[in-house]
């Protein structure tokens, strides 16, 4: 299959930083079409020699395992174009046409890795020109505006241009092994479905952190903030694939049905349910990775002031019969304790302990960084006649390990699955504008409050009113148990 693949942004953070590397780890894996061009555009005049060679640059600030060698590095560039294109210039999209149409390749993907606001405009031109046939597929990144308003117009264009199986909307934690090893878990196998339900599981926490700041985006996380950042997309979109119910089939319209219904469900806020569910924080100075760490009002482009908010905190709850009443823990947050992306499904204690010491809950650990993989937490017995009592252990599925030789990283697999044309792992509008539709309330609620997010210390794990908030129902975030 031949395919040409177009970066818009090609000299962006996005496509250098994450993109290319992980076309590259396609490349050296053997997985990407040998039959394919990837374009770069972008407003800086260049040759193609002259991008390859800034690319090459790129790459020694990639993780040392990805960057490739010199070898592998030029039979890679053979791949790689660049040209000029100036979003604003109307003929500028006819050149991109005329090279395109240079060997009318079987699959056209072009990946938007530009700010959202000018997606519009992009999908737009490329209608005029006829960059919108059967063949294109059009790959957006997030965050696809910043309430429902802005998003629902984004969709409004790109529907007008596109039609809805042509739109892949990029979530790259749904690329990540554990998330679809957590799809295999529960509908491959028969061992947790008749568990995952209210009468068996107590509670459900999701937990993305992070250990640094904003760094030299304070400018542009300011207008964001953590909820819009990662609630409202990755820790929403985790939220479904554990709580949708079993798709009829595997297939892209069938898994996003049972999520839509997933999103469709969860509790509404009200000004009252945000004040007492909700816990939005912002990072002081304090100690971070063993040094001193800056807090978030004393970082470059931060304006005096600001009250945008780097941690948030969420109960909700999932209102169907298969979770009724259980908890959803959301929680995310820069400059917390340490970086780490999990899932923990807190199981209910037996109902009747017959043996002595501490009678802990089993738990079900979905690691999804640093490293991926799946833990069990059991208890055992250990000693024996009337000393014999319960001890913790955990059955660990380390996939870095268990699939060595077919590792595949999150976005190289979300890269190959466009290409491939397949939308199993790609955000449907109605999903992203459901998701809009659950935070905005929390977001206008803010906008009343003139109370601001409460301070914590950086290297903390955020607020002492969000463990207040999992404590309010007896139990405890996964740190602390």
């Amino acid at each position: 299959m031949s395919f040409d693949l177009v970066f818009f942004g090609g000299t962006g953070d996005l496509t250098w930083r994450k993109l290319m590397p992980a076309l590259f780890q396609a490349f050296r894996h053997g997985k990407l079409p040998p039959a394919g061009r990837i374009l770069a555009v972008a407003r800086d005049d260049q040759t193609d020699e002259q991008y390859r060679a800034w690319l090459r640059t790129r790459f020694q600030d990639v993780e040392l395992a990805k960057r490739p060698s010199d070898e592998e590095f030029a039979a890679f560039a053979g791949m790689l174009h660049y040209r000029r294109l100036d979003l604003s210039q109307p003929d500028h999209y006819v050149r991109l046409k005329e090279w395109l149409g240079e060997r009318d390749a079987d699959t056209v993907v072009l990946y938007l890795a530009t700010s959202p606001y000018l997606f519009p405009q992009i999908c737009e031109q490329l209608g005029v020109v006829g960059l919108n046939g059967p063949k294109i597929r059009v790959v957006l990144e997030k965050p696809l505006g910043h309430d429902l308003a802005s998003a629902q117009e984004i969709n409004r264009v790109v529907r007008s241009v596109f039609k809805e199986e042509q739109a892949f909307r990029i979530d790259h934690y749904l690329g990540k092994p554990s998330v679809q090893n957590l799809m295999a878990l529960r509908f491959g196998n028969v061992l947790f479905e008749p568990l995952w339900r209210r009468e068996s599981i107590a509670n459900v926490q999701i937990t993305i952190a992070e250990d640094f700041g904003v760094g030299t985006r304070g400018d542009f996380y300011d207008k964001t903030g953590a909820l819009r950042d990662m609630i409202q997309n990755h820790a929403l979109q985790l939220l479904t694939m554990v709580a949708m119910e079993p798709p009829s089939r595997n297939d892209a319209d069938a898994i996003r049905d049972e999520k839509l219904k997933v999103l469709r469900s969860l509790k509404p806020f009200t000004d009252e349910s945000v004040a007492r569910d909700v816990v939005r924080g912002q990072y002081r100075a304090g100690n971070a990775q063993g040094k001193k760490a800056a807090g978030y009002l004393e970082e470059a482009k931060v304006p005096p002031g600001s009250a945008t908010e780097t941690f948030v905190a969420i109960r909700t709850e999932v209102q169907n019969w298969r979770w009724a009443s259980v908890p959803f823990y959301l929680r995310t947050g820069k400059r917390l304790a340490s970086r780490e992306a999990q899932i923990v499904v807190n199981f209910r204690a037996t109902p009747h302990n017959i043996f002595p010491g501490v009678n802990q809950p089993n738990k079900l650990v979905i690691n999804l960084q640093p490293e991926d993989g799946l833990e069990l937490h059991l208890l055992a017995a250990k000693g024996t006649g009337q000393h014999e009592n319960l001890s913790p252990v955990s059955l660990d599925l380390d996939f870095d390990k268990a699939f060595a030789e077919n590792r595949v990283g999150a976005y190289e697999r979300l890269l190959l699955e466009a290409i491939a044309g397949r939308l199993n792992l790609f955000v449907r509008s109605d999903e992203q504008e459901q998701a809009w539709r659950w935070v905005e309330p929390v977001l206008n609620a803010w906008e009343r409050d003139t109370t601001g997010p409460r301070p914590y210390a950086a290297g903390t794990w955020g607020p002492a009113a969000a463990s207040a908030l999992v404590a309010r129902d007896g139990y405890a975030w996964s740190e602390e148990q």
